[in-house]
């Protein structure tokens, strides 16, 4: 049957229905028009769900093209605008000026003097796969009972460390210290909700059906089946996949956000389902980032996907840092930030002195930002010196993206060191579950999630 066919056929089974005024069905539309209204007043001011945190996403889009070498002309005058036709209530002009916005963030002007031009810019998995070099795969020969448990302890740090960042993730090092003191452990009561999972989740069961040959275009479609919102790089890139785009265009395309933390946030699926493969980590996890992401910012997810899978095989994890940081390609831009973080934590005594170098030399980047982020990931991960609970003080106590950063190196060092690194104080107030926002999957056993990634591991 052809497509006018079946219209065809539609209509001609029709019967009309007359309807009285209170039965038209136009009353949706309201709802669709508060909910549209509700997300544009988002994109200029919104709170950060746990921990209350400011954000304003549009301008956070010019200085994010900032750091990529870019710059939006007459941005200062749009900002002023939608600013205050938020505060006036005035939604047909926060719309125009959002759209006007958007427009402005696809067409940006390359600034030729940014250093950002002086790194090799990475723009493919080809590229990468040259210029990679992590340590060769490893014959991981653990029984299946202690690869369980590894798996286990891994999925039960990434939720405590994130449940910890959840709470305190946009501030300073210096307001967290002036205001809440040292963090030595969760604030309030912890949830497991968070954004940083859902992703994860959305690959596994794009992996669980394809295996290694997954592609970027499956795992968008999980996505839009799976993940009902996403914020900044992830809106974008739900925006465009909705719109019939494919990676790597889904994470390319009028994106300014694109080597923000958001794939970073979530390598360490990839690393957990390669278990001493750090180069098969890698591929998937690029496989996974170009999904909303582009270079820089998919080297994030890269580099804590590495690190995962070399974990289950170097438990020293100052080497395994090292081993992840010499592996990057050495003249882009993500290697040169980590390797200022290594240097500063080789060349200080304390943690708060190299933190304090590494927060100002990158002060110009926004805290959702993949540079801050992994600089906050090796200082808390070189003084932590293995220990998870100093390494979650640290982690805490650099702010930015805790959630995302406590998240990832937490799974890091659980997976090394197996379930015996948690206390108590941190695993009963989790228990066993996982609350999420995942359609299918709002809630979950942690035991059932470290059971199913053996099992999409296994195949």
């Amino acid at each position: 049957m052809r497509a006018w066919e079946r219209e065809r056929a539609t209509m001609t089974a029709a019967r009309p229905k007359l309807r009285e005024e209170d039965d038209q069905t136009w009353n949706a539309i309201q709802g669709l028009e508060d909910s549209e209204d509700a997300q544009a007043k988002m994109l200029w001011y919104s709170e950060v769900p746990g921990s209350g945190a400011p954000e304003r996403l549009m301008v956070a889009g010019v200085q994010a093209l900032e750091n990529r070498g870019m710059t939006v002309d007459g941005w200062e005058g749009l900002v002023d605008q939608g600013i205050a036709a938020l505060d006036a209530g005035d939604m047909p002009a926060l719309h125009e000026i959002t759209t006007i916005m958007w427009q402005a963030f696809a067409n940006p002007r390359k600034e030729e003097s940014s250093p950002y031009w002086k790194y090799e810019q990475i723009d493919n998995w080809e590229q990468c796969k040259r210029s990679l070099t992590p340590p060769a795969a490893s014959d991981y020969t653990e029984s299946d009972s202690e690869f369980l448990k590894r798996l286990h302890a891994g999925w039960l740090g990434q939720i405590i460390g994130g449940a910890l960042g959840t709470a305190i993730e946009g501030y300073t090092s210096a307001a967290l210290k002036e205001t809440l003191g040292d963090i030595r452990g969760y604030l309030v009561q912890p949830n497991t909700y968070n954004d940083d999972i859902t992703y994860e989740l959305a690959f596994l069961k794009a992996y669980e059906q394809s295996g290694s040959r997954v592609t970027g275009t499956e795992i968008g479609n999980q996505w839009v089946a799976l993940v009902p919102f996403g914020w900044s790089a992830e809106y974008v890139a739900l925006r465009n996949l909705k719109a019939g785009m494919v990676a790597p265009r889904s994470g390319s395309w009028n994106n300014p956000y694109s080597e923000w933390i958001g794939a970073q946030m979530r390598g360490a699926v990839c690393g957990m389902i390669t278990p001493g493969d750090p180069r098969e980590a890698a591929r998937l996890a690029w496989i996974d980032g170009e999904v909303s992401h582009t270079g820089n910012g998919i080297l994030g997810e890269v580099f804590n996907a590495m690190l995962v899978s070399l974990s289950f095989v170097e438990h020293d994890i100052r080497a395994a840092l090292q081993q992840c940081v010499d592996a990057l390609p050495s003249d882009s831009e993500y290697a040169s930030v980590v390797r200022f973080a290594l240097d500063e934590c080789s060349e200080r005594t304390s943690w708060q002195d190299a933190w304090t170098a590494c927060e100002e030399r990158y002060k110009t980047y926004n805290w959702v930002h993949a540079y801050p982020n992994a600089c906050a990931e090796v200082v808390a991960l070189w003084f932590g010196k293995g220990d998870f609970d100093e390494t979650m003080h640290i982690i805490a106590m650099a702010g930015q993206d805790v959630d995302c950063n406590a998240a990832q190196i937490a799974t890091a060092l659980c997976v090394a060191q197996g379930p015996s690194c948690l206390s108590s104080a941190w695993t009963e107030p989790i228990g066993d579950n996982l609350d999420t926002y995942v359609r299918g999957m709002k809630k979950l056993s942690i035991r059932e999630l470290a059971e199913w990634t053996a099992r999409v591991t296994r195949r």
